[in-house]
Parts: C-alpha cells; structure tokens; sequence
C-alpha cells in the first residue's frame, strides 16, 4: 500500500499503524513492579524500579509507566536490555523529585559474561523534557564486548484512555517523519483536532552503532576497569512548539543544575519544622519533597496538583484543601491556589461543563479528550464544595497574610463566588448538587465516586444531594467574609452575611440533626428528607461553629466510637452499616485528609486529647509506610497491634492532601492561631503526643514578620517559647 505523505507545520511525514511492540520483545514479565515517580513541573515521569518505561508489557494493565505532559503519555516504552535481558537491579531512588538513579549490574549471559562483572548506572532527569545518562563499568581483568539496547515507543494516549483503558471509536494517526538523522528517533501522532504531538529524541555521549527500527543497539568493547556513557534527550512538542512550560536545557548536567537551584531557592522560603524524633523528621522531609513534586504552574504561579498519576492537574477542591494545609509551611501555595482559580471561575451556563456563573472549578484537563470535547473538562465545574472552600481559603489567607490590597484585588471574585452560593439556596436555603453533564460526576461532593451517598440501610440515593459539609463551609464562609466585607467598608454587606449565617446555622441544626442517633446526617436528599448514615462527613464542620458546642460534643464522641474510629483513622462510613466495606473507596475506608480535617475540629472544641490521639495513629500509619509517604487513602480494617495498617490497593502516591496533612496536623499541635486583621498571632494550649518531645519552626512568616519558635515537654506540660521574631507582631502565648 502506496503512503502518502503529509506536510505539518513544515515537517514531512507519512502515517503508520502504532504496535504497542517494538522489534525488540519485553525482556520479563513486568506485572506488579513497584514504581518510581519523579516531575518537573507540567512533566512527570513513572518508571520501575530499573527505570524502564514498560506500558505495552503484556500483562502490564494495572502499573502505569510513562513520560506525560498535559495529560498525554509522550513516552510509552523506554527499556534497556544486555543482550535481549533485563539487567538486575541492586538499588534505585528518586529521592530529588526531579531524578532518577539506578544502580544494576549485568545477569549471567552464556558464553558472553559472567553474572555481576558489569557496574550500569542510570541517570534519569526531567527539566523541560527528559533526558538520560547511562554509565557502564568493566569490573572485570579483561576486555568485554557486550550489546546494549534501549527499546522506545510513544502511544500519546491521553491520561484518561491510559487510567480506564478507553477504546476510543476514533483516534488520530501515528505517523513517521521523513529524512530523519541516524543519530535521532522521532515519534509523531496527529490527533483528532489535527494537533501535532512529538516525542523527539537525541542521541549523545557515543553514537548508536544502529538503529533498527524503535531500537538503538550499542555493541560496546570495554577495557577492564574502563568505563563509557551512553545518552539521549527528549524534547516534547505540540505544533512544533515545545509542549512544556519549562525551558529545555542543553544537557542532563545542565538541567540538574537548573533544577536544584530552583528547589533549593523555593525551600529557603518555607517554614523548616524538625522534632526531636528522627522517625517524625523523616515524615516531614518526604512531605517538603512531596510538596515541591507537586508543585504546577497555570499561569498564575505554581500550585498543588491533586496527585501522581491520575490528577497531575489543576483541581478546585483538591488544591484549595491542600492550601489550606500547607499555609503554615508556604503560604504563597495559598495566595498562588486563590489567584489561578479566580482565573478559572465560571462566567457561563453550561450543563455540559456544570459551569455557572461564579463558580470555582473541579477539574482542568488539556489531553486530547477534552481538546476534542469527548470530555467536559476544559474545565469541568461539577464541584458543590469548591466554591465555598474558595471562599474560606481566600479568608484564612487574610488571617495569615493582613494583605488588604490583595483581598480587594480579588473583592469582585468573592463577591461572584458569593451570589453563586446564594443562587444555589433560594428555593431551600441549602446548596445542593446535581449533575447536568453527561460525562459528568454523580457525586460531587469530597466523596466523588457513584456508590458513595447511601441510607441507613445501605441503600443508593439518588437525585440532588445536599451535604452536611458543604452547607458549614458556607456558614463559615459568610461568617469569616462578614468581618473582611466590614474592614473594606461593605458594612450593609458584613450584615447581611451575618444574618444570613445565622439563619443557616438554626435551619441546618433542625433539618441535618438525627435525634435518634445523636449525629448528624450526611446530607438531605431532594425532597428535604434526611440521608440518616453516620458517616466522617460531620467531622468537617466540627472547626466551622455550625454547630452548639452540645451537639459538637457528641459529634466527637462518635467519632471517636469504634464503628468509626478504626485505631488508625476515622472511617468514611460506618462500620454498622449494610453498605461497609473496608475496602470501599469511599464505603468504610480512611483517608488521610478526611480524618485530619476531624481532628483539627476536635483540637477547635476543646476535645485535645481525642486531637493528639489522631494525629499520633495518622503518623505512626505514615512511619509504616515505604519512603514515609502517606496513601491517598487506607483499607478501614481495625488496628490491630501485630500488624501494619491495610493498604488500599491503587492509592496514589503522592497525594497533595494527604501530603498536606502533615503540616495540618503539627499546626494542629502548636493551635498556632494568625489574626493579622488585629496584628496578633495567639498559641493557645499547645500539645506534643507521646513520640515528640521537642518542635521547632524557623522562618515562619505571617504577613511580614519572620518568627523561630520552639516547643518542648516540661512535667508532662508543652512550653512555648519565642526565639526569634522580626516584624511587630502581637504574639500570645
């Protein structure tokens, strides 16, 4: 058959069917292999633990390997074999965030080499694109002559074919680019909407010996004790523009240094908090990496994406939360999260997007689904809670920051923010959610996925849903806006969200409250019935004054009961319950986030000990932990003393707000409280648990003082002390 070619933006190609094999065969079976994560900015990387790309493996479903970049896979096989085998891993780590080293040696290959005479080592780093460095070493007294290949492809799926395995009735054409240099591989896709994606990589340090189809062999001869390297770069392009954010350096070497500077400069502006426990240190080491991993920029700054490898996005909830935790390590995530989704916010009508005007959105995704509208999320707002959760981010940041030019900067997206939540309440004065799109969330609450919202008897609600939650983030949200709305002169506005929150808090009390479970419902259904589950959910509003301190307190104990509290974290459903499963992923499992949320709201009514409690179990569960990395979530099975806490089976590592939590928790700790609308910071009653007899933060900054402090055990008491401050700050201990 006759190919014709194509010119794209000023290139020749022409098409070709995509095999998910290369000439050269998989070396093993590669199901089940742990993974390495590493991302610069809008790139990330996941491969094995020997660095291997290996999506098109045969039985290779449930590991995602790959290079993406806005949310297309540009890489999809990238695997090195001696002599047609897997070389035998002796250690790898991506400890940097940013890069991947791997330490293998050779397996024993007849008549050709002897096993373990061949030192290898892999360096693999992302800066704008992806490049690689491998170093082979001769351990033994003679000369070797051994083939070495590196084996690619470029699916360019997009993220959400390659996370559910999509069949697609129409994809794009692969394609082959004409007169390209045999010191070069270039892999071409046009999509659907006639974009032009490439994955264009270089070859560097010694030339292939060949290149046979996908496959690049060097047949090296080495010296004993000589060493060589081998080496390529990959540049990314959409349209023959680099698809990446960040500037391609001219080499590994380069990009390293490129890189370390810019985390090194970003971590000398955060808090640095270490205890005296080497374990806890460990945690909040690997929690500062996991924050700087996440870290994205959407034009306003750079932001938390939600998680690694499905929600390397821009998310509404999931951002907001993940600020709100880290406000006490680095607020600027906070001031960055509010300015991008101000950018966002939903200026139309549209059910296919569940866009409103005013809203916050859920999710931005820029693959080819969503470019070729096969999906809404260009960007989806099918989010209830995003928007009030904007809104008390935006309140707190004021707290922390006394910033009154940046509070008026966004003044009008507030106020958008607000009539959308007062649209929502007038026929029943509560927030409710109800899909419109399609392709849409049928939850669109925290708890997202389609068997979440149950009854008592574990039955599946249907139709609009209004949460617990939601209507306490919008009472304090009124609260909280009603003092800044007074400070910018909108006294007639301060009021009217005053009276408004009070109202609200004397109608949820009579319609959320089960007099018959002494707890609250997890939300009503359409025709104002309650959903009468007992559920994490009522946790959330424990820190918003929704409710009267006797109806907080037995709230608390119930969360603290055995069919909720696991001994390792607050369970998102009730273990009574028909419809429990510990396993569920939102039927009876622990999230991290969710849990913490809780504890900080027992920490707020004065329940201490149930607070430190938590905090304790949620680090002990993340001490267990490979990298002391916390999951996403955990299987909501009880503790047990002989064992480690269950995993959930496809958890996302990391996640940004159970990253997040770390910080949430020693804030929760030291109850450091900012109020720089009144120039004063407030410590009230801190409390270290069993594990931690000393903390301390340096380079703390609210508003524009820079505060050290440190906190110690002394007969059983947690003693604040101030060591250093810069600025005026009114502190109270």
């Amino acid at each position: 058959m006759i190919q014709v070619a194509k010119n794209l933006y000023g290139k020749t190609f022409i098409p070709i069917s995509l095999s998910e094999d290369s000439e050269l065969p998989y070396a093993i079976d590669f199901q089940s292999q742990p993974t390495l994560v590493i991302k610069d900015n809008d790139l990330f990387l996941i491969t094995d633990q020997l660095g291997n790309i290996v999506a098109g493996a045969k039985n290779q479903k449930r590991t995602v390997t790959g290079l993406f970049c806005h949310d297309t896979r540009f890489l999809s096989r990238s695997e090195l074999q001696i002599a047609g085998q897997s070389p035998v891993l002796l250690s790898s780590c991506a400890e940097s965030g940013y890069q991947i080293t791997v330490n293998c040696t050779n397996p024993a290959i007849d008549n050709l080499l002897k096993r373990e005479t061949i030192g290898i080592e892999r360096k693999i780093v992302l800066r704008g694109g992806l490049f690689e460095e491998i170093t082979l070493r001769n351990y033994t007294i003679h000369p070797v002559e051994i083939p070495i290949t590196l084996s690619f492809q470029a699916d360019f799926k997009d993220l959400f074919e390659v996370k559910s395995d999509r069949i697609r009735s129409q994809r794009g054409q692969s394609l082959q680019a004409l007169n390209q240099s045999d010191n070069s591989l270039n892999f071409a896709y046009e999509g659907l909407d006639h974009s032009l994606m490439e994955s264009l990589i270089t070859f560097n340090h010694l030339k292939p010996t060949k290149i046979q189809g996908n496959t690049v062999i060097w047949n090296i001869t080495l010296q004993s004790q000589a060493s060589c390297r081998i080496g390529y770069a990959l540049q990314t392009k959409i349209n023959n523009k680099a698809n990446s954010s960040i500037l391609f350096p001219k080499s590994l070497t380069e990009g390293v240094k490129i890189a370390q500077r810019e985390k090194d400069s970003w971590y000398q502006n955060t808090t640095k908090i270490r205890t005296d426990s080497e374990a806890v240190n460990q945690v909040i080491t690997q929690a500062e990496n996991d924050i700087y991993l996440l870290l994205q920029s959407f034009g306003q700054g750079k932001i938390l994406v939600a998680g690694i490898p499905w929600f390397s996005t821009l998310f509404g909830r999931d951002s907001l939360i993940a600020a709100r935790q880290t406000l006490i390590f680095d607020s600027q995530i906070t001031r960055n999260t509010l300015l991008t989704l101000a950018e966002y916010q939903g200026k139309n009508h549209s059910n296919w997007h569940d866009e409103s005007p005013g809203k916050i959105l859920h999710e931005l995704r820029l693959g080819e689904l969503a470019r070729c509208q096969e999906i809404p999320h260009t960007p989806y707002y099918g989010t209830v809670d995003a928007t009030p959760l904007w809104l008390i981010l935006y309140a707190d940041y004021y707290d922390w920051s006394g910033d009154r030019s940046f509070a008026e900067k966004l003044w009008s997206n507030v106020l958008r923010a607000m009539d959308w939540i007062d649209h929502q309440r007038e026929k029943t004065g509560y927030i409710y959610y109800l899909r419109q799109a399609e392709g849409g969330l049928r939850n669109q609450g925290w708890k997202d996925s389609g068997d979440c919202i149950v009854n008592s008897k574990g039955e599946l609600v249907e139709g609009a849903i209004a949460l617990c939650e939601v209507q306490g983030y919008v009472y304090y949200a009124k609260v909280k806006l009603s003092h800044i709305a007074k400070i910018l002169g909108e006294e007639k506005l301060a009021q009217k969200w005053q009276k408004e929150a009070e109202e609200l808090k004397e109608r949820f009390n009579r319609d959320f409250w089960l007099e018959s479970e002494q707890y609250y419902a997890l939300a009503l259904d359409e025709n104002g019935k309650p959903i009468d589950s007992i559920t994490s959910n009522p946790g959330h509003c424990l820190s918003l004054g929704i409710y009267p301190p006797e109806k907080a307190n037995l709230v608390a104990q119930r969360l603290m009961a055995e069919d909720l509290y696991s001994g390792w974290g607050i369970r998102t459903l009730s273990s009574f319950s028909p419809a429990y499963n510990p396993m569920g992923y939102h039927l009876g499992s622990v999230w991290h986030h969710d849990t913490a949320i809780s504890a900080l709201g027992l920490r707020h009514i004065g329940k201490i000990n149930d607070a430190i409690t938590i905090a304790q179990s949620l680090i002990e569960m993340t001490i267990s932990q490979a990298n002391h990395r916390p999951p996403e979530l955990f299987c909501g099975f009880e503790r047990k003393s002989s064992q480690n806490p269950v995993k959930y089976p496809v958890a996302c590592f990391p996640q940004a707000w159970a990253t997040g939590t770390i910080f949430q928790l020693l804030q929760m700790m030291i109850n450091l409280l900012p109020d720089m609308k009144n120039n004063r910071l407030l410590i009230k009653n801190p409390r270290l648990p069993d594990f931690i007899n000393r903390l301390s933060l340096e380079n703390l900054r609210i508003g524009n003082n820079l505060i050290d402090l440190v906190l110690e055990k002394i007969d059983q008491q947690t003693i604040c002390r101030i060591t250093k401050q810069e600025g005026d700050l009114n502190i109270q201990l």
